[in-house]
């Protein structure tokens, strides 16, 4: 039977202004046996931090981007996907919501599949810890909006863990226009539409009370969704 493996997997993680967290996240990574991307895009000392720690355990393939302007949770998955050099390619949020045993799981998915993506909402997903009603709330209220403005069929569209064959994901990175939260929607579409096979999949998952996303973000990020698909509207127009 073919495997993937996984040293031909890259993982990146964005990680705006995390110097809170990540020391936690960096001490579940370890186990992790493929090439790591770290997109440092914030103004306190998680790049730093990181460095430390690639010096201290240099068996780990981590390499580190540091900007100094913000990038958007997109924007910063846009440069590591640029930076990677695998076959395949994921990305996992910094707050160690997700264990690297799921991501490993996610990539060999990619056997049959060109992109695989967590669910916290498919049955068979295993939560630890739930995420607050109001996020709650509001994370079921988007999913509403995504269906009605892409007709994603999706359960879970944001869950910070996805991964993709790359030259699925170099075929539609150049259409992207979404550098925020919304990234993860649009990128779901662009490969529905150019014929690439998305799954879903449910995952073990943890809320850990100290997501970027608060909830007077919801309306930026519906206005977002409504201009991403407007664009894509007219591109299709334009096109015919």
């Amino acid at each position: 039977m073919n495997k993937i493996s996984g040293e031909n997997c890259t993982l990146i993680v964005p990680a705006y202004n995390e110097e809170r967290r990540i020391r936690s996240f960096l001490s579940e990574i370890k186990s992790y046996s493929g090439p790591l991307i770290f997109v440092c895009d914030g103004s306190d000392k998680t790049a730093e931090i990181v460095k430390n720690f690639a010096e201290k355990e240099d068996f780990l393939k981590i390499k580190i981007i540091d900007f100094q302007s913000r990038l958007g949770k997109g924007g910063g998955i846009i440069e590591g996907i640029k930076a990677c050099d695998t076959d395949y390619v994921g990305f996992t949020d910094a707050d160690g919501s997700t264990p690297v045993s799921e991501i490993n799981r996610l990539f060999s998915y990619l056997l049959n599949y060109d992109c695989v993506i967590g669910s916290r909402w498919l049955k068979g997903a295993e939560i630890k810890k739930k995420q607050p009603f109001a996020r709650l709330f509001q994370s079921r209220l988007f999913n509403i909006y995504v269906r009605l403005l892409f007709g994603l069929k999706f359960y879970d569209t944001q869950c910070g863990a996805k991964v993709f064959r790359k030259n699925a994901v170099d075929a539609v990175l150049p259409d992207i226009t979404s550098y925020g939260f919304e990234f993860d929607v649009e990128v779901l579409h662009l490969l529905l539409k150019r014929g690439f096979l998305v799954e879903e999949v449910p995952i073990k998952w943890n809320d850990t009370d100290e997501s970027h996303v608060k909830s007077r973000d919801g309306i930026g990020m519906l206005l977002n969704l409504l201009k991403i698909r407007f664009n894509q509207k007219r591109n299709d127009k334009t096109t015919r």
